[in-house]
């Protein structure tokens, strides 16, 4: 009986999200954005789909490394790229990008619940990053 439950509640949590659930309109943890996250292929990627509504100014990417691109608008502006998800219910292998310093991170994403998603960038290992968490808006 003990074996029955186990394998159970390990069935239930494995199974418990699919590659798709991560698609879907997010806001971020500050309530500054909107993020659209998408399926390309077999990837997943994040792009820019509004901002603090607080503000009709125009935002640009001013600190992107590349000159030519500071004055790209950051509204469309894909800031998760290459996302694969994985066996253990992650999005791993990716990478983000942080318009606020104009520096690019390794990161992985996984889901809390469906309406909540962790966000971890990182410079080399995992534990060298911080944790986002963004809220389900669609």
């Amino acid at each position: 009986m003990l074996m029955l439950l186990l394998c159970t509640a390990i069935g239930a949590d494995a199974q418990r999200y699919q590659a798709d659930d991560v698609t879907g309109t997010w806001l971020t943890g500050d309530k500054s954005g909107q993020i659209h996250i998408y399926k390309n292929g077999s990837k997943y990627y994040g792009r820019i789909a509004g901002g603090n509504k607080k503000t009709n100014k125009e935002h640009f990417d001013v600190h992107n490394p590349d000159p030519a691109r500071r004055k790209d608008s950051l509204m469309g502006l894909v800031l998760l790229k290459n996302f694969e998800y994985d066996e253990d219910g992650k999005w791993t292998s990716g990478t983000i990008y942080d318009p606020k310093s104009g520096k690019t991170y390794s990161c992985n994403m996984s889901l809390s619940d469906k309406n909540t998603l962790r966000i971890r960038g990182y410079i080399g290992i995992s534990l060298l990053g911080r944790t986002e968490v963004w809220t389900r808006l669609r």
